[in-house]
């Protein structure tokens, strides 16, 4: 059995800086890390500590793993800090991932807020590769401002494609900017397709996940079919620690994708 404690080590081949706060960090483990998208993994920095996070690269590729991380404490800080030839530590996949083969045949609404945009990456290039076997794919994402945009050029070349439809807002703007102004859900309307029988993915802050769901109710979409990426407080990975509870769940174990029907009825969801 495998020992889920043990990091596997990995060697960094790449710090990319996406925006002044967040870098995507590009490893290739001894061993191969084969994940499903939505699942996550602990990234260790040997000596100082080990941090939860979603993988942003494609699941199809096994040899090398990228994730994308804010800089908001002291892991994430020393993250950063690394560069071309750095040893890291990996544990994982761990958790559970989104059900693609249940979204087949079916419209698909991506909602993305902000460093949420990360996962959601992962998630579409998931969608990219089985082209075909969905009915229409939607991508709506939001950010702060232009220069917070994470994957830019990835995303202008999205834009292209015949099998997405895509828009994208910034909360202020800059002379630069020619798309939507403010919030998320204010683009969400320009969506064509059955609701009632759809499925929406969201990832993004709470605040943001909050309001996006709260639209998407409105807009029609059943609770058993918003999946949300519930990531905050994780710790452990394993069900150890209790930092991830909800209601009944863990979310390092249970999730972190869970629908909305799932964790409707928990207090403090938001949080």
């Amino acid at each position: 059995m495998k020992n889920p404690y043990r990091p596997i080590r990995a060697e960094v081949k790449e710090a990319v800086t996406e925006t002044p706060t967040i870098k995507t960090i590009r490893f290739r483990p001894d061993e191969e890390i084969g994940f499903k998208t939505g699942q996550f993994i602990e990234l260790t920095i040997p000596g100082v500590g080990e941090a939860p996070f979603t993988p942003s690269s494609r699941p199809s590729v096994r040899e090398e793993m990228e994730v994308t991380v804010m800089r908001v404490g002291k892991v994430t800080e020393e993250i950063h800090k690394l560069q071309k030839g750095d040893i890291i530590g990996v544990r994982g996949p761990l958790g559970k991932g989104y059900p693609i083969e249940s979204f087949k045949d079916k419209e698909i609404l991506v909602v993305g807020g902000g460093c949420g945009f990360a996962p959601l990456r992962s998630l579409m290039y998931e969608f990219f590769d089985k082209s075909g076997q969905f009915r229409k794919l939607f991508f709506r994402g939001g950010c702060k401002t232009p220069g917070e945009l994470l994957y830019r050029e990835e995303i202008e070349g999205w834009a292209k494609r015949d099998d997405l439809d895509l828009d994208l807002t910034v909360d202020k703007a800059d002379s630069q900017w020619k798309g939507n102004i403010g919030v998320v859900t204010n683009i969400l309307d320009s969506v064509d397709m059955n609701y009632a029988d759809g499925i929406a993915v969201v990832c993004g802050p709470p605040i943001a996940m909050k309001f996006a769901t709260k639209k998407l109710l409105e807009m029609g979409f059943k609770d058993e079919n918003i999946y949300l990426s519930m990531e905050k407080n994780m710790s452990c990975g394993i069900g150890k620690c209790g930092h991830c509870r909800i209601g009944t769940y863990y979310a390092c174990q249970d999730g972190p994708v869970f629908t909305y029907a799932q964790i409707k009825d928990f207090p403090g969801i938001w949080d």
